[in-house]
């Protein structure tokens, strides 16, 4: 089963020695997964202030700068994993640098038939 590792946490708890540590870090985990064929895809955000909401209300398209919500967590990146179990998930979820500052949201994913391919 396919799962989404979305990573949040405040990005100005990070200092600039902390940040490049996480991303050390997270790329040996991504290797590691790869070897053992779990690894799909991963990759850091750009900061929340390049984020640009759309939502369409009546018909009319609203385009604000900024994340959809205002909270004390940002989305900063995510992990694309390939796993059996839920369990497998948690324990991935549990060796993301990220989980020790913020929060690791697991999301199973539908898996739709139909769709183009990635070739």
């Amino acid at each position: 089963m396919k799962y989404l590792l979305l990573i949040y946490s405040n990005e100005q708890s990070w200092t600039p020695e902390e940040r490049e540590q996480c991303m050390v870090d997270s790329s040996a985990l991504c290797h590691e997964m790869k070897s053992k064929g779990q690894y799909l895809d991963a990759s850091p955000l750009q900061a929340v202030s390049t984020a640009t909401s759309v939502r369409i209300r009546a018909e009319k398209r609203l385009v604000t700068d900024g994340p959809f919500a205002e909270t004390t967590e940002q989305l900063g990146g995510y992990f694309l994993i390939e796993v059996k179990t839920h369990d497998e998930a948690v324990a991935i979820a549990s060796r993301i640098p990220s989980a020790k500052k913020g929060t690791v949201e697991i999301r199973p994913l539908v898996e739709l038939s139909g769709l183009p391919s990635r070739d």
